[in-house]
């Protein structure tokens, strides 16, 4: 991937994750990065394109990040533990991968683009399923009950957390529920 590529990218994912993407233009984006309008449009035919690829970057990093929480997990109870303390990490602004914690990238896209059948809101909804299968590969049983439970609390406490400022009780309630299960 070309240098110029990647820069736009992270800045879009940057400004869109912080701001929403209907709230920043292209040529906001081409200002941050130095980029010419003539080399944005090279490599993206259209802004969509580019929301396109600063979601597929978001999600390697989240997707990478999440894995490496779980990696060591050897019980149910441990990856309900690494999940929910990797996810109160993040909301503190804590894991650099994710940056500042503005909830969750996905949700928000979703929101701003309500026609359930555009490329950008099934990107949001692979994503999810990719995060689902990967919480999955790591519990040791298949309580299909106990995984909807682990990701609806999971997207539960990012958008309680992003609302509420609480972290704290957000995941250790989001724990206590869950350890019952």
């Amino acid at each position: 991937m070309s240098q110029k590529r990647q820069l736009l990218i992270d800045i879009a994912l940057k400004l869109f994750y912080q701001n929403g993407i209907n709230s920043i233009g292209i040529n906001e984006i081409l200002k941050l990065s130095g980029v010419a309008k003539r080399t944005l449009y090279n490599h993206f035919d259209s802004k969509d394109a580019l929301v396109l690829a600063a979601l597929e970057q978001r999600h390697q990093n989240f997707i990478e990040w999440l894995g490496q929480k779980l990696v060591s997990t050897q019980s149910n109870i441990e990856v309900i533990e690494a999940i929910f303390g990797a996810l109160n990490s993040w909301f503190k602004g804590n894991e650099e991968v994710l940056g500042d914690f503005r909830g969750c990238f996905f949700i928000n896209t979703s929101a701003e683009f309500s026609d359930s059948e555009c490329d950008i809101s099934k990107y949001c909804g692979f994503h999810k399923r990719q995060v689902r299968s990967l919480i999955q590969q790591y519990l040791d049983s298949e309580n299909p009950d106990l995984l909807d439970a682990i990701c609806i609390m999971q997207e539960g406490a990012i958008v309680m957390a992003y609302m509420t400022g609480n972290s704290d009780e957000v995941t250790a309630k989001s724990i206590d529920i869950l350890k019952k299960l």
